[in-house]
């Protein structure tokens, strides 16, 4: 009896429908392979006409290998075995004496879309929800199951390069015009299609011969050197060696074993397994969101700056009615001038920009309060204002209506103190821009129930954002972690290091920004804000450089000059650096102040365990991925190094750099969510 594969004999064809055990979606895992093989050897020897393939999973087609397997495989023979055995299946689907048909729906993602490269024809369903990929970039890997070897001659060279190298994924009408299906079809003509293919005779489509011209083998030494600006400006190849080791295979026109035997060193690299682990982070905060019931169908934001704003235009574009209150209106114009642009560039077709443009309501008045299941405060970072905001919308709402605010900063206790029901009040503290950065911290007041808390976790599991619990504490997690970094980056411009230097050195490490364009980037207005906020519990000094700034009006981008000039599109005039500062530990002051803040907000209980630690960090500020998060980073430079390495600094530099207490109780660093699971 097959447990995951369920095989149907028709008139003169055969159907295989995958439905995994045990699981929301389909993944590829050795079970599922070698389940599938028995399959095919069964089928080879029968008289039909043809083979379909699909899902029986809502979700899609196939997401992709089981990457939970990839943790626990240290061994690059048995990486690349575990390759090998997937080309095998691949290998044999591809030589059946019959024609076979991938019917793709929902997501078709790594080895469920080199699976399908296999088959004489993919078909994809017409709709939004059909994407097709290959992301193994984004785990610090390539295609193993032959796919580097098959989508190009399908596709055409560039575009596969394009797919591999940066991991994005296509729609059903990009995949058509690519060649990467052979048709799109509404759901209800889509077995029928599938059995008119099969009967056709239609030959395997291969790629106009201009598309394939760049793969002949005098240009691809041309091809690699166009390519390689474009990756080594968002993959520096000693933190992300995937992209290059994918454009050598590219090159040398690697075979199938060799494509394998590369795919075993990738898979058990420090910058492969660092990234499954952000991965997995990632894939755990999304199952708490989907577990919980959120019953938000209308949401009312109050502020319509630039958070409120965009939180506003991303829940409607995610499907909610959404109504936006400001007490200007210029303002509000403005935001819903800036949420047709963004709809137009997401949704392109005019009518479902229309559709989500009505789902988004400027609101003067504060009409919505009455109608709305939850409420999102996002105004001015002041504790007196919004606890008068507070209390004034806890008269006007229904009494099941879930309060939330935005604060980055301020503890909640002090801002339900005028609610009758503190209960209900949550945070929701999204990261700017609200569009692009996945987390929002889940913020847990003395008094926020439960049930507040479950809700708010769905709703933004809802709207495609991951959730994470903190504790109602100064600055919470990420905001907390990353101000003594902003601080200590100022600090170094005060003792006369350059803007670039302080940025390149934090850049070279592995973050995505330098934190002196960050701070430029977030404002430093707002900056100056949480670091006063911060200073008295944290004991943290607040630099006089960062106030006369602000003094100045010197806000950063969004004034045209902060710490960095900006020109009129807001792009960055980058002075030349005027110190070397080769006598100063610039990356280590940086670093270790960050990392002696996580160590505090895990000793503290800020968050439950480690892993939180560096779901927080990556997915909320983009921390150097391939090193896993600042806990995973301690892990594999050891809690000794690095607590000696402050005290050194601490001598040479002042008690800000004094080792947290947390360093002295490794039995921290054991608690990691998913160890357990």
């Amino acid at each position: 009896m097959s447990k995951h594969w369920h095989l149907d004999y028709h008139t003169d064809h055969a159907l295989l429908t995958l439905d995994v055990a045990g699981q929301s979606a389909n993944v590829l895992s050795q079970e599922v392979l070698q389940e599938l093989d028995q399959h095919l050897g069964e089928l080879e020897d029968k008289p039909l006409k043809g083979l379909i393939i699909r899902s029986g999973k809502a979700s899609g087609f196939i997401a992709g290998a089981d990457v939970r397997e990839f943790e626990r495989i240290t061994d690059p023979v048995r990486a690349t075995e575990l390759a090998q055995l997937g080309q095998q299946v691949c290998a044999r689907l591809a030589g059946l004496p019959f024609p076979s048909v991938a019917v793709i729906h929902g997501f078709c993602l790594g080895g469920g879309l080199e699976l399908a490269l296999a088959c004489t024809y993919r078909l994809a369903r017409e709709d939004t929800a059909t994407r097709l990929g290959l992301p193994e970039v984004r785990l610090g890997i390539h295609p193993g199951f032959a796919g580097s070897v098959r989508l190009p001659p399908l596709v055409g060279d560039l575009a596969a390069l394009d797919m591999m190298l940066t991991g994005r994924t296509v729609s059903a009408r990009e995949a058509r015009r690519l060649g990467l299906v052979d048709e799109i079809v509404p759901e209800r003509h889509l077995l029928h299609a599938a059995e008119t293919f099969l009967k056709s005779g239609t030959p395997r489509r291969q790629a106009p011969w201009y598309r394939r011209l760049p793969g002949w083998k005098p240009l691809r030494t041309l091809v690699v050197r166009l390519f390689t600006p474009r990756v080594r400006r968002k993959a520096h190849p000693d933190h992300y060696p995937a992209p290059w080791r994918i454009l050598d295979l590219w090159r040398d026109r690697a075979t199938e074993e060799q494509e394998a035997q590369s795919l075993g060193e990738m898979l058990v690299s420090r910058s492969s397994r660092n990234l499954v682990h952000v991965f997995l982070l990632g894939e755990e905060l999304k199952r708490v969101g989907r577990a919980q019931v959120h019953g938000v169908e209308h949401v009312h934001v109050i502020g319509a700056g630039v958070m409120g704003a965009d939180i506003a235009m991303w829940a409607a574009h995610k499907g909610f009615r959404v109504s936006l209150q400001d007490q200007k209106p210029e303002i509000l114009a403005r935001a819903a001038k800036k949420a047709h642009g963004f709809f137009k560039r997401k949704l392109k077709e005019p009518r479902a920009v229309q559709e989500a443009m009505d789902r988004f309501m400027p609101d003067l008045e504060g009409h919505g309060l009455k109608r709305a299941d939850l409420v999102i405060e996002a105004i001015v970072e002041k504790v007196g204002p919004k606890r008068e905001l507070f209390r004034m919308v806890e008269q006007k709402v229904r009494p099941q209506t879930l309060l939330a605010t935005n604060t980055s900063s301020i503890p909640l206790e002090e801002i339900s103190e005028t609610l009758k029901d503190p209960s209900r009040l949550v945070g929701l503290h999204f990261f700017n821009p609200v569009a692009q950065m996945q987390l929002v911290e889940i913020v847990r007041g003395a008094q926020s129930s439960e049930e507040s808390l479950a809700r708010a976790r769905a709703f933004t599991g809802a709207i495609e954002r991951l959730p994470l619990d903190v504790k109602s504490s100064p600055g919470f997690l990420v905001n907390r972690i990353l101000m003594p970094y902003l601080i200590e980056a100022v600090k170094l411009v005060e003792e006369g290091v350059s803007l670039v230097t302080i940025d390149q050195a934090a850049t070279e490490f592995g973050m995505p920004m330098g934190p002196i364009e960050l701070a430029d980037s977030v404002g430093l207005d707002i900056c100056l804000s949480v670091a006063e906020e911060l200073s008295e519990p944290l004991h943290m000094e607040v630099p006089d450089k960062l106030r006369e700034l602000v003094r100045q009006g010197q806000l950063g981008r969004k004034s045209g000059q902060g710490f960095y000039r900006y020109n009129a599109r807001g792009r960055r005039e980058s002075p030349p650096p005027d110190k070397t500062a080769a006598d100063i530990p610039i990356t280590e002051r940086l670093i270790l102040r960050l990392l002696n803040e996580a160590m505090a907000c895990l000793r503290e209980g800020v968050v439950g365990d480690a892993d939180a630690v560096d779901a927080g960090m990556v997915y909320g500020t983009g921390f150097a991925p391939f090193l896993g998060g600042p806990m995973s980073y301690i892990d594999s430079l050891g809690v000794t190094g690095i607590s000696h390495s402050l005290h050194r600094l601490s001598q040479e530099y002042g008690p800000r750099f004094k080792p947290d207490a947390g360093w002295s109780q490794p039995e921290l660093l054991m608690r990691r969510r998913r160890s357990s699971n």
